[in-house]
């Protein structure tokens, strides 16, 4: 099948967003901020907020249960925008050229609604996108089916009958890239942008 529309991730393919950026800074240690990471502020403790848990919740929440790390885990989304490090310009030239030839881009981000609004007041490049699913907004996450499935009735107001197998993904969380393959969509594990750039070429697409 022809694609017929692209869908983007955005933290880690097209946006520089990590944790390390701001606690690089706060915890000096390498070890010792790896254990925070990876035992306090989790990536599953930040889903919950990308999946809609308010922010204050969370937090409180995480505080109550490490009372000793308080300062350290208020930093995490009172000093979020300092975990943005910009543009993965790399990958954006591959919107660019995809944008140039036409083909319909999308977005699918798990992103809490409380913090996406920073995103979209500074990278403009996001009005390039036809529609985006932001995680916080409609209270499901990757790789939940039922996020796709949102997606697809979004594209669909542009392109009815759209298949999955009409729609490239790219992530670069491998356990998103295979739910989106379980449900026949061209999905493409973003590495590096030469990677994934290949990867759409061979499905096609003008890059």
């Amino acid at each position: 099948m022809t694609i017929k529309a692209v869908v983007f991730d955005f933290g880690g393919v097209l946006i520089d967003w990590s944790p390390e950026h701001l606690y690089r800074k706060l915890i000096p240690d390498e070890a010792e901020r790896r254990w925070f990471l990876t035992h306090v502020c989790t990536m599953d403790w930040v889903v919950r907020q990308d999946g809609g848990q308010p922010l204050a919740e969370g937090t409180a929440e995480l505080v109550a249960k490490f009372p000793e790390h308080e300062a350290l885990i208020r930093a995490f989304y009172t000093r979020w925008h300092e975990m943005i490090g910009g543009l993965h310009e790399d990958t954006m030239a591959i919107v660019e050229t995809l944008e140039a030839a036409g083909v319909p881009l999308y977005g699918l981000t798990n992103w809490s609604d409380e913090t996406f609004p920073y995103a979209w007041e500074h990278f403009p490049m996001l009005r390039r996108f036809h529609d985006i699913v932001v995680s916080g907004r409609v209270k499901l996450v990757k790789p939940d089916p039922a996020i796709f499935a949102a997606m697809r009735e979004r594209i669909e107001v542009r392109l009815p009958g759209i298949a999955p197998g009409e729609l490239a993904f790219i992530d670069d969380n491998r356990k998103n890239v295979e739910a989106a393959t379980a449900l026949g969509w061209h999905a493409i594990h973003h590495t590096s942008a030469a990677i994934t750039a290949a990867a759409l070429r061979e499905l096609g697409l003008p890059v």
